[in-house]
């Protein structure tokens, strides 16, 4: 009964996570239009920051509470959803057209990012010291890469214009902030029950909390990109999956990594090197796929390698938890 209990409080704190990104967005966005800020901006800030949201609450909550294994497992385990699940799932729908500047720059800079985190997480195999892990000022380094990242998502974006964007219903002003205020509230008590039903779990069936997080955090984080990437592929706007997945990826890393050491330095566990090992082979994958068939176009059986890649990771990393 008490597992059961536990469950439903981690379904119920997702539920809540995602539909609280929804409505910060939704009202975010409406306040910004009604003072006349326009759609480009609205989409690089509002939500761009939106969409990441879930995962960023789980890490704070798991940052202050110390469970790092979960903050961490968390972001590894939703890039590698976020490339092998998710890009596997749209691209079993559509074949993924890829824009040029996507595969030659967003693609590279995400790997990157998974580049640069393992360097800053291995103090003990660089520099022989003790512990291991992300400090403060790996947080600020992370950060500052970040900045860079708006700098030239913005740029880009300016050149594009604005015909891409999705069109924004203005609402009155009290609903609007009525939704933001919910917002915040769905996403703070959902991020608390995933974290702490996260914990309770993993304690009672005897598996490491970076398990945990890889796993069942990871993919529930990664709801809002599934059906973002999954119904874009589904009206054949190939370069909003695409695009969506690398940026997810890309803000994982370098924004809710380096916010999350900020507040409070995270241990690295060496066990995570295996699925840091398994992002950088699905990033370095997804770009040689690029060239391999129809050029710059994630095709069908691509896809499906991808989704059986990943059911083969989940399986590996549950059965190292059961003969351990």
């Amino acid at each position: 009964m008490f597992n059961i209990v536990t469950y439903l409080f981690l379904a119920l704190g997702f539920v809540l996570l995602i539909k609280g990104a929804d409505f910060l967005v939704d009202g975010a966005s409406s306040i910004a239009k009604r003072f006349g800020i326009s759609a480009l901006v609205i989409g690089l800030t509002i939500v761009a920051f939106g969409t990441s949201a879930p995962e960023l609450v789980v890490n704070i909550f798991a940052s202050l509470q110390g469970n790092t294994d979960i903050a961490i497992g968390n972001i590894l385990g939703s890039n590698i959803a976020n490339i092998l699940l998710i890009l596997g799932v749209s691209a079993t729908i559509f074949p993924l057209a890829v824009k040029k500047g996507t595969t030659w720059k967003e693609i590279p800079l995400s790997l990157l990012a998974i580049i640069v985190l393992a360097l800053l997480v291995n103090d003990q195999f660089i520099d022989g010291s003790l512990p291991s892990g992300l400090t403060r000022i790996d947080g600020f380094v992370l950060l500052s890469f970040f900045i860079v990242f708006l700098y030239y998502t913005f740029g880009i974006s300016k050149a594009s214009g604005d015909e891409n964007q999705t069109d924004i219903s203005e609402k009155s002003l009290l609903v609007s902030i009525c939704m933001i205020l919910g917002g915040l509230f769905g996403l703070t008590l959902g991020g608390k029950l995933i974290v702490d039903s996260a914990v309770t779990i993993a304690s009672s069936l005897g598996v490491s909390q970076a398990v945990i997080g890889l796993t069942v955090v990871a993919i529930g984080t990664s709801l809002p990109e599934l059906a973002t990437s999954a119904i874009a592929a589904y009206r054949r706007h190939p370069d909003i999956a695409v695009g969506n997945i690398v940026g997810s990826n890309i803000f994982n890393i370098f924004w809710i990594l380096g916010i999350s050491a900020v507040i409070n330095p995270l241990p690295f566990s060496p066990v995570l090197m295996r699925d840091m090992a398994v992002v950088i082979g699905a990033t370095s994958l997804l770009f040689i796929f690029m060239f391999v068939g129809k050029k710059h176009i994630l095709e069908r059986w691509q896809g499906v390698l991808f989704i059986v890649a990943y059911l083969i990771y989940i399986i590996f990393i549950v059965a190292q938890e059961i003969i351990k």
